[in-house]
């Protein structure tokens, strides 16, 4: 039984239909990229499976059980954290205090001081910054304190929405390398990325989306290799 499971989601606003039916599948500790054009439907598809977008039809089943109707707030309880596009920090809250809410579900306070360590040391850049405001960070330190912000509800699947968006190519790399380490912990990721290489060379799987639509499927070394995802999305 695979920890996520999507079988024919269709999602729509109002009369436009976003998402046409697609499924997918992601195992315990896989990290599978979803990659497409803009508007292909990948980040309706993330807020659906966070339960911010209600789908219009279809089934998401997660551990076994449906969540097809699930409510975010309730997905976080069940372990799914959403780092949204475009970041979303707390803009007049510290660096800390940004963290501090991604652990607003837990009452474990020792053990949530020693994840805030974690993350600390995951990003020493956040560490010096604690006591800074988040909106007077850099883009790649607030794409920092998302990320650290999810995994301090300790996520069982993280859903990762264009995490290198409008970053310079150093911080996408350390972002990557993160991503990495995240992975290699355990937990279950869900990436969806405007760098199809990059995606595809952190994922073990792949789903190509065009209009709504998964395309193509494969091992995200096979789609590293094919004459289609190279040509329209390698820029070869």
């Amino acid at each position: 039984m695979s920890l996520l499971e999507v079988r024919n989601l269709k999602v729509a606003y109002g009369g436009i239909v976003a998402v046409r039916g697609i499924d997918l599948d992601v195992e315990t500790g896989e990290l599978v990229a979803l990659i497409g054009a803009n508007g292909a439907g990948k980040t309706t598809t993330l807020k659906a499976l966070a339960g911010m977008l209600r789908p219009s039809g279809g089934s998401v089943h997660y551990e076994g059980a449906s969540i097809t109707h699930e409510p975010s707030h309730r997905l976080v309880h069940r372990g799914i954290a959403l780092v949204p596009e475009g970041r979303g920090v707390f803009a007049r809250l510290t660096v800390e205090e940004n963290l501090s809410m991604g652990a607003y579900i837990r009452d474990d306070r020792h053990e949530v001081r020693s994840d805030l360590d974690r993350i600390f040391t995951l990003f020493p850049r956040l560490k010096e910054r604690r006591t800074q405001t988040a909106g007077t960070l850099s883009g790649g330190e607030q794409q920092m304190v998302a990320i650290g912000r999810a995994m301090m509800s300790r996520p069982k699947l993280l859903l990762l929405d264009e995490p290198s968006m409008g970053l310079a190519p150093l911080m996408v790399q350390k972002i990557f390398e993160v991503i990495a380490s995240i992975s290699a912990q355990g937990v279950t990721i869900v990436l969806v990325e405007q760098n199809a290489r990059l995606a595809l060379q952190a994922a073990s799987r792949g789903y190509v989306m065009e209009s709504g639509a998964v395309t193509l499927t494969d091992a995200a070394s096979v789609l590293l290799e094919s004459e289609q995802v190279r040509q329209a999305y390698l820029g070869e």
